[in-house]
């Protein structure tokens, strides 16, 4: 993850604001930075969106292909993601650097997402045992400023809802073998509701505290995180601690219920810009987020 060196004094005036419920770029502990969402951004996927999250840049694109269900799971589809950090974001993500933390992302967001809580994986369904939909779901990381794995939700998300999967016609050949054929009408489509897809809240502890989308200097003061994954009706889908600082669990339940409260208001303006932008057939949005 990317780092950035902090001094003592600017550690103590980090600490000292955030116990005051005043950050250093004037937010307050549950306030998000403004959020710049843009859907359909690539030509050659099925669904796209990119986020802006302060300096943090994230660009997501979504490909559905036919696939064969797994065996534990004949009757549903499934979701395969891949992280690639651009060594143009920070000088860490060189080499191994971003090989490590695009695995680390990966696996977060397997347990995330790719669940029947978050996505309605039967509906990806096209023949059980036999045929499925595969969303393929690739994350790039063009500049990191923090808070990578709220952006990262976000704009996961956006491009889900953004997604558009090909209908299927099924037959059956002279062997008794069925047949697939897609639609290659693009308004004769199949759209995946997202209401259920959660947003991830990190919640970093500082001090006797705890802030929503800390930035990298904020980061850097921080003796561990939470993130916490929640749906709109505040349901927790994924609790994850990072950082070599320790909670004691009174800290972690506040952190709990703070990540389930701005969750649920995350969810309602992202949503209402979504169906709007899609609505008025605008590529672009602007929102900040305010916890």
């Amino acid at each position: 993850m990317a780092t950035v060196q902090v001094s003592e004094a600017e550690k103590v005036y980090i600490l000292h604001g955030v116990r005051d419920d005043l950050r250093v770029d004037g937010r307050g502990c549950e306030d998000y930075r403004h959020m710049d969402i843009e859907t359909d951004v690539v030509s050659n996927t099925d669904g796209s969106a990119k986020v802006s999250l302060g300096y943090s840049d994230v660009l997501v694109g979504v490909k559905a292909e036919v696939g064969k269900p797994r065996p534990a799971l004949p009757d549903q589809g499934y979701l395969e993601f891949f992280v690639d950090c651009s060594a143009n974001a920070t000088p860490e993500f060189e080499g191994r650097g971003g090989e490590e933390l695009g695995l680390e992302l990966s696996n977060t967001l397997y347990k995330v997402f790719s669940n029947k809580q978050s996505v309605d994986l039967h509906s990806l369904c096209i023949s059980p045992g036999e045929h499925c939909w595969v969303l393929y779901v690739d994350v790039l990381l063009l500049q990191c400023d923090g808070n990578l794995f709220d952006a990262i939700s976000i704009a996961i998300k956006a491009a889900l809802f953004n997604t558009r999967i090909p209908k299927v016609h099924l037959s059956e050949d002279e062997e008794g073998g069925k047949e697939i054929e897609l639609s290659d009408d693009p308004y004769d489509c199949v759209r995946l509701n997202v209401e259920n897809v959660p947003c991830i809240v990190t919640l970093c502890k500082i001090g006797h505290r705890h802030v929503v989308d800390a930035t990298l200097q904020e980061k850097a003061c921080s003796v561990a995180s939470l993130l916490i994954a929640t749906t709109h009706r505040g349901t927790v889908t994924c609790v994850r601690k990072f950082g070599g600082g320790s909670l004691d669990p009174e800290s972690i339940f506040e952190m709990i219920e703070t990540g389930k409260r701005v969750g649920k208001a995350l969810h309602t303006p992202l949503m209402e810009l979504l169906k709007e932008e899609e609505s008025l057939g605008k590529k672009r949005q602007k929102v900040g987020f305010l916890g």
